[in-house]
Parts: C-alpha cells; sequence; structure tokens
C-alpha cells in the first residue's frame, strides 16, 4: 500500500472524527437551553437584544447568575436596555415571563408537572435520535470515501474490511456518547 493510500485513510478518520464531535457538540448546545425545571443560564443562549440597531446576545450584555437553584438573576451592564432585554426575552419564547425590579430581572423556574416532563423527555430522545441520524450520516460519507480510495489507489480487500470495521467502532463509540447524553439529560428532566 502507498504512502498516499495511508495519507488519505487517516484523512478520511480525521475528517470523520470531527464531524462526529460537531454532532455531539451540537446534541449538548440543544439540550442546553432545554428547561428541566432547575434554572440553567444555557436557556438564554437563544435570546437576542436589540442593542443600538445591532442583535446582541444577551449574555454578552449582562451577568447572568443562578439563585436557590430555581430563579436566573440577570444584571445588565448598561441599566437603560431593561425593556429591551424583556422584550427580548418574551419574544425567545423559552417559556418564562420576565419580573424586573429597575435593577435586574429574574426568571423563576415553576416546578414542572409530570405531564410536562414527559413531554420534554420525548423532546430530548427525539433530539438524541436527530443526532443519531447525523453520527450515521457521516458513517455513509467516510465509507463512500473509503470507496473511492479503494478505487484509486487499488486497497486490499482485507485492508478495506478492516477500515469499514474501524468506522463503525468510531459510528458506535459516538452513538453510545449520544445514549448516555441522552439517559443522563431524562433523568436531570423527570428528577423532581
Amino acid at each position: 500500500m502507498s504512502e498516499l493510500a495511508d495519507e488519505k485513510l487517516e484523512e478520511l478518520f480525521l475528517f470523520g472524527e470531527e464531524k462526529m464531535e460537531k454532532a455531539i457538540a451540537q446534541l449538548k448546545r440543544e439540550f442546553g437551553s432545554i428547561r428541566s425545571g432547575r434554572a440553567n443560564p444555557m436557556i438564554l443562549d437563544k435570546v437576542i437584544v436589540e442593542y443600538y440597531g445591532a442583535p446582541t446576545p444577551l449574555r454578552q450584555m449582562a451577568q447572568v447568575s443562578v439563585q436557590e437553584g430555581t430563579t436566573l438573576v440577570i444584571t445588565p451592564y448598561d441599566k437603560s436596555i431593561m425593556k429591551e432585554i424583556e422584550k427580548a426575552i418574551i419574544k425567545a419564547e423559552i417559556g418564562i415571563t420576565p419580573n424586573s425590579d429597575g435593577i435586574c430581572i429574574r426568571l423563576a423556574f415553576p416546578p414542572l408537572t409530570e405531564e410536562r416532563r414527559r413531554e420534554i423527555s420525548k423532546d430530548v430522545k427525539r433530539i438524541g435520535e436527530d443526532s443519531k441520524v447525523a453520527i450515521r450520516n457521516v458513517r455513509r460519507d467516510m465509507t463512500d470515501d473509503l470507496k473511492k480510495i479503494e478505487k484509486e489507489e487499488k486497497l486490499p480487500e482485507d485492508l478495506v474490511k478492516d477500515t469499514q470495521d474501524k468506522i463503525q467502532k468510531q459510528t458506535d463509540k459516538f452513538t453510545g456518547i449520544i445514549d448516555s447524553l441522552v439517559a443522563e439529560k431524562e433523568k436531570e428532566v423527570m428528577t423532581v
């Protein structure tokens, strides 16, 4: 086997791993924005405030802290934009009404009902399944690339088989990570 073929196979795995890690990172971001009854500042990641004509992420314009595990306290660096921040929170539809005292904004997370916990748990599973589909799509792309390399470099059959096994092991590793993240998030959501 040529050195070029070695390089191409190594590149194939690096590319695949990078894509799979991006799918995991996206899953973690999505899980961070899911309400679980506890105050989590990541839920504010999708809140964009109109600040002097520029859309600005809320977390760049205010200090966000968790109080007693169930309340987020948002303290803007510029008090003149309190109303805009409140409007942005309402517009983001995070399901919590902002409460302002002129100094800071409080978001009290009400305890979730059993029915709502089950709905959120279904969403968690669906998001996890979407991530697995993304991982399997990367596996398919890697397998297609392997076939191209096989034709170009005339790779031996046993090497192709070993490489396919490695691709499958890599896929299994990442789907296992997704399964554990889903189980962890489900537990968090179902814990009262």
